[in-house]
């Protein structure tokens, strides 16, 4: 899955044109390597994004193509920093 529709579906981030800003700008790196929009993403994954002034760590636990709101958080664990919704 792309990484921006991944970002829209796991609702790290609310719209994918944001997900897709973010990744443009060098603000999100897979693995520790800056990823562009349409980077593949991997169960067991490292997600980390920059924000102003925090950033947010998370691994990738699980893919989905649709997932409802309640369950969207469990397509990933936040390992550091606090959710940050844009």
């Amino acid at each position: 899955m792309r990484l921006d529709k991944y970002l829209k579906v796991s609702r790290i981030i609310k719209r994918r044109t944001v997900a897709k800003e973010a990744c443009e700008g060098g603000r999100v790196s897979i693995n520790g390597k800056v990823a562009k929009p349409g980077t593949d993403v991997r169960e067991g994954d490292i997600i980390e994004i920059q924000y102003a002034s925090k950033s947010l760590k998370a691994k990738i636990i699980n893919i989905a193509e649709h997932v409802t709101k309640e369950n969207a958080q469990g397509m990933y664990d936040i390992i550091s920093g606090e959710e940050d919704k844009e």
